[in-house]
């Protein structure tokens, strides 16, 4: 059968093989295969590949050994991965457990199965689940490297976004790799940058970006978030590198913090973070223009946004620039760097990412 595929240099195959396992975007009911000195490695998604890899279609033999939830169905089930849940989102009771119940028989390494039971709601993003499978709404999730402990039914947490998560990490540090060879010959490193998130969730952006050395503040109103990203930070040995801070961002950035979490071994919250930040991500795409003031306030003197939106497909990028301009100018010059579609979010509506550049 035909399947989407990642080539690699035989040489290079294990290493390939691991990223994409930790991304999990490997496809387990293909049989990987090598052939004139490359590795094809069958996988899941094709849009969400980093670029550097190369993606072909190719024929793979399907795993003898392995019972896959179609082959109990009959029929190809639609669910996310998870680490070792499967989300559905099924509007039929009957065929949810149907289902569930042909995920747990079939080899594949899922041990929960959750089925969608609201929409995301509320001021701390989360939905209701009903467990159909498994112990509890807890899951390991693994991407890029980088693991993650999160309760579904208390945080919000996405890994469609995956990909676009590490562009935005893969950016940091780049620059002063690119400037490292200046004529004093001293060499910058990723670990100069300030990295303000201001909806952090379980950290997602602050694990990787800290893992590259920069130095990261995790700001969430949901204090489950806090404490699972605290415990991200020491299972992936950050601690160090990182402050959570449960709050409004924007009482936060005010002074008048309402509420912050203890931190339990991760450094200790500084009291003032104007003019603090390299780099501000800002993935609230709802809502993300009523922080710009407290945006532009932690920015340095040179600093890159990046700012998530949700518009019309007619004119995706404008509304995030002109709210952007408003908020920074004149203090700030203003330049966009990068306008992204990250995804569609509904019809006629985009899911979009703005990388602009506040330099003083």
């Amino acid at each position: 059968m035909e399947v989407p595929c990642v080539r690699a240099p035989r040489e290079e195959g294990e290493a390939t093989r691991q990223r994409l396992a930790d991304a999990d975007l490997i496809d387990d009911e293909y049989e990987l295969t090598v052939d004139d000195g490359s590795l094809y490695i069958p996988i899941t998604d094709p849009d969400a590949i980093p670029a550097e890899f190369e993606v072909v279609s190719r024929t793979l033999e399907e795993r003898d050994t392995q019972t896959s939830p179609t082959d109990l169905l009959g029929f190809e089930p639609t669910y996310e991965r998870l680490g070792r849940a499967a989300l559905l989102d099924e509007d039929d009771d009957e065929r949810a457990r149907e289902i569930a119940d042909a995920i747990v028989a079939s080899d594949l390494p899922l041990e929960t199965v959750l089925n969608k039971a609201s929409k995301v709601k509320g001021e701390t993003r989360v939905r209701d689940w009903e467990l159909l499978a498994g112990a509890n709404t807890e899951v390991v999730h693994r991407e890029y490297g980088c693991e993650f402990l999160l309760d579904l039914a208390e945080v919000y947490f996405s890994p469609r976004l995956a990909t676009e998560r590490n562009r935005v990490v893969e950016q940091v540090g780049s620059e002063a790799r690119s400037a490292s060879e200046n004529a004093s010959g001293q060499r910058q490193r990723a670990a100069d940058e300030h990295v303000f998130d201001m909806f952090a969730g379980v950290g997602p952006f602050v694990i990787p970006i800290a893992k590259r050395g920069a130095e990261c503040v995790g700001v969430d109103v949901n204090p489950d978030a806090i404490d699972y990203l605290r415990e991200n930070a020491r299972r992936n040995g950050v601690e160090d590198r990182v402050t959570a801070i449960c709050d409004d961002v924007r009482n936060l950035v005010a002074g008048s913090s309402r509420e912050r979490c203890e931190c339990d071994g991760v450094r200790e919250v500084a009291p003032e973070y104007e003019g603090w930040a390299d780099r501000v991500v800002m993935n609230l795409p709802h809502s993300a223009d009523e922080f710009l003031e407290a945006a532009v306030t932690v920015a340095g003197d040179d600093c890159v946004l990046h700012y998530y939106d949700i518009q019309h497909e007619d004119d995706p990028f404008g509304p995030g620039e002109r709210a952007i301009r408003e908020a920074a100018e004149p203090a700030y010059d203003v330049s966009v760097e990068t306008e992204r579609v990250v995804r569609s979010y509904a019809p006629h509506e985009l899911n979009v990412c703005l990388d602009v550049r506040l330099e003083r």
